[in-house]
């Protein structure tokens, strides 16, 4: 037997796994052929070529594997459990840049998953090749790191401070410096990830640097890159007052205001999100925000767009408004509330409404000033119609109860009070009452008026227990009729009345 016989076996062979790993990597990418996979024991087949002598074997294989973890977490798991995780981690060091993206690209699928999962990761040592993946001069490479990174980083605090001590930080920072828009991308991500957890990992993304990088970026043409800067800004500015103030000291006032006139909707979302997250500190964050046109620039990002992109920019203006009278007045000059009455009648999500109304009670809940500028809009009939619906969420009926509180307990515009007086359960009509028996014995007009729209009547006709505050705000109200009016409109004299027609003799 020839040489080249012998030989030829060995070709075939190699033509035989990279067909075959190539197949498989092909059928990894379309959901429908998964099952069938693992139910062939895709994954031990696929193990011993991970250590294949031939490069582009080794890559498709890890390629597969990456595509078969990242569909459901039980085949992640039986990445795990096949020990594959060790061979991979080993391999991050030795291989070439083609490999080393593939493998890290399983990496992340594996991690992704559950905490579980990526502590699996981080027990095999997978976080420090990782971390020296990070300075590859192959940005490809850099990229997959950081993403691997950012998947186990955003489980929890545990995780994330584990890909802090790996010394990722300072790296990833450097990573949003290179010219690759793609890496920035990812490296930003992975920052934000880190530094949601805790004040003390946010405080480590600041100290390496971050926080000016990020913010040069805010102006960056490149959509997705925005939406990470941005989040990544907001998940450190959201934990304390000194982390807000160090963002706002980067000077991301006013050139954050453009976001909230972005064509992509995330855009605008985290821009809001990102001023939410100062704004609810102090009443000095706040009106630094006023000061530079935040608040103006965020009622019309929410008057430009629909659903929960509309979310941050209405909390944002109740945090505003909640803090002082000056601020509350800020948003109503601002034309804020017409803004958040059509967020409350337009959306259709109860959270949305929750938040909307909640933002209208901070406004309104200063002065009576502030509560005639909300009830004016004509608000309160709907606060109280998405109260008493049996359809609204617990949520929402306790948000919109809280408001309802609020802007009547200050509420001295009569008009506006008179409609809820025919629909209001007992809890709303105390207050509504209560405002009633404070502005109708110094007002006449008002009383006048009050007996012409039925109010009186209606008074007349609550049932209050003797001795409660109700009780007493009805007869603070009684008080300023004559007795036969208060007794002309009881509940009962129409018919005392014909009893004395029917009883009377005519005298002839």
């Amino acid at each position: 037997m020839s040489q080249r016989q012998v030989l030829q076996v060995f070709e075939q062979y190699q033509r035989a796994r990279t067909q075959f790993v190539q197949s498989v990597a092909e059928f990894a990418a379309r959901p429908q052929n998964i099952e069938t996979l693992q139910n062939a024991g895709v994954i031990s087949l696929l193990r011993p070529l991970l250590l294949d002598s031939v490069p582009t074997i080794q890559q498709t294989a890890a390629l597969a594997l990456g595509r078969l973890a990242n569909y459901n977490d039980d085949l992640a798991e039986a990445v795990v459990k096949g020990d594959i995780l060790p061979q991979l981690v080993y391999s991050l060091s030795e291989q070439n840049r083609f490999y080393k993206k593939a493998a890290a690209f399983v990496l992340r699928a594996v991690g992704k998953h559950s905490p579980q999962l990526a502590q699996a990761i981080v027990q095999c040592g997978a976080l420090e090749m990782l971390v020296i993946c990070l300075e590859d001069f192959d940005p490809g490479v850099k990229e997959a790191a950081s993403w691997a990174l950012g998947y186990i980083a955003r489980h929890n605090s545990e995780l994330s401070q584990a890909v802090v001590d790996a010394g990722a930080v300072p790296l990833l920072v450097l990573c949003i410096q290179e010219p690759e828009i793609a890496l920035k991308r990812i490296a930003a991500s992975t920052l934000s990830d880190i530094s949601k957890h805790s004040p003390e990992l946010a405080q480590t993304v600041v100290d390496a640097g971050a926080i000016a990088h990020l913010a040069q970026l805010i102006l960056n043409p490149d959509a997705k890159l925005k939406r990470q800067v941005l989040s990544a800004l907001s998940q450190i500015a959201k934990h304390s007052v000194d982390l807000a103030e160090l963002v706002v000291e980067a000077e991301i006032f006013p050139v954050v205001l453009t976001c909230l006139k972005d064509s992509d909707e995330y855009v605008k979302k985290n821009g809001a999100t990102l001023i939410r997250e100062i704004a609810k500190h102090t009443p000095e964050l706040s009106q630094l925000i006023v000061n530079a046109g935040g608040v103006a620039a965020v009622i019309d990002c929410i008057g430009s767009c629909r659903g929960t992109v509309r979310l941050p920019g209405i909390m944002m203006l109740g945090y505003v408004a909640a803090h002082s009278e000056n601020l509350s007045m800020a948003v109503i000059v601002s034309k804020g509330i017409p803004s958040l009455c059509a967020c409350l009648i337009e959306e259709h999500e109860d959270h949305i409404k929750a938040a909307a109304a909640w933002a209208l009670g901070q406004v309104g809940r200063h002065t009576p000033e502030h509560a005639r500028a909300v009830a004016v809009a004509n608000v309160l009939p709907t606060l109280l119609a998405m109260y008493v619906d049996t359809h609204s969420s617990e949520d929402l009926q306790m948000k919109t109860k809280k408001a309802l509180k609020n802007i009547l307990q200050k509420c001295l515009y009569l008009p506006a009070l008179e409609p809820l007086l025919h629909d209001a359960p007992p809890n709303i009509m105390k207050h509504i009452i209560g405002q009633f028996s404070k502005v109708l014995p110094h007002d006449s007009k008002a009383r006048r008026l009050f007996v012409t729209t039925g109010g009186l009547k209606k008074v007349q006709e609550i049932e209050a227990e003797p001795g409660s505050l109700l009780q007493e705000y009805i007869n603070t109200i009684n008080n300023c009729y004559p007795e036969e009016i208060v007794r002309y409109y009881s509940p009962g004299y129409s018919e005392i009345l014909l009893e004395r027609v029917e009883n009377y003799r005519p005298v002839l």
